[in-house]
């Protein structure tokens, strides 16, 4: 099990993530964005051109943590959980239980367990040599990138990628590590939409003929007034709570990042 520790990693690779997407599109000011910051409470009268610029950075980095709960939903495995475990619920026929919070929380959890190995890695070659001050910000964003982008490249068919690629009109590289964040991203998660609802498909399935055979046996017996779901919750409540439904579903999906 991870400790205090090992959770904050994840929480400094999004931070540093987030910045490194705001700067990655411009060298000059990854280049000369200062780690350390200073702030002055004196008044603006007399303030020079380097205390204006730092301030500048200083706004360019607290705004860049907007873009961490867009990164974390996009560039990582949180949009297939997500999904899955929504549509479980709606087939299920149970409303808003287990609530939205809930679900979420349980995604984030476990994209924290599955995606483990990168954001170690990515701390490691990254956000601990830029903190001894052993990398500059151009190659430590470079250095966290990697192995982000071969988690992404994994889960991403090629037909999504060349349909970015097509998009921006950028030759497909002959090293598939050199492509931009602007393809991988989005190519990433049009592919994770796509196995998220290959999954869905088949939870529903089973969930669907079970509310068909219901609806035929009331209406066989002419209990149209009966409303089907009535029935069918607490049959398939029960065979859910049987098959251990939960257990399955969750330990299917993180096995499909490990095949």
């Amino acid at each position: 099990m991870m400790g205090g520790a090992s959770l904050s990693l994840p929480l400094l690779f999004v931070s540093a993530l987030a910045l490194a997407l705001v700067l990655i599109s411009n060298t000059a000011v990854a280049d000369t964005f200062a780690p350390s910051l200073q702030i002055s409470t004196s008044g603006a009268k007399g303030a020079t051109n380097s205390e204006i610029y730092t301030g500048l950075k200083l706004s360019l980095m607290l705004s860049s943590l907007v873009l961490i709960v867009p990164l974390m939903m996009t560039a990582t495995c949180f949009t297939r959980i997500a999904i899955v475990l929504s549509v479980t619920r709606q087939a299920l026929g149970t409303a808003q239980t287990p609530p939205n919070q809930i679900i979420l929380g349980l995604s984030i959890f476990l994209t924290f367990a599955i995606m483990g190995d990168v954001f170690n890695k990515v701390y490691t070659d990254a956000v601990v040599p830029y903190g001894e001050n052993q990398i500059d910000n151009t190659e430590a964003l470079r250095r966290g990138f990697a192995p982000l982008r071969t988690f992404m490249l994994q889960h991403t068919r090629e037909q999504d990628l060349e349909l970015f690629l097509d998009i921006q009109k950028i030759e497909a590289p002959e090293d598939s590590e050199t492509l931009p964040a602007t393809v991988v991203i989005p190519g990433f998660v049009l592919s994770e939409l796509n196995s998220a609802f290959q999954i869905s498909f088949l939870i529903y399935l089973p969930f669907l003929i079970l509310d068909m055979i219901i609806s035929s046996v009331l209406t066989s017996m002419s209990m149209i007034t009966l409303p089907p779901t009535v029935i069918s919750l607490p049959i398939k409540l029960m065979l859910f709570v049987m098959i251990d439904g939960w257990h399955l579903i969750i330990g299917n999906l993180i096995q499909s990042y490990h095949v």
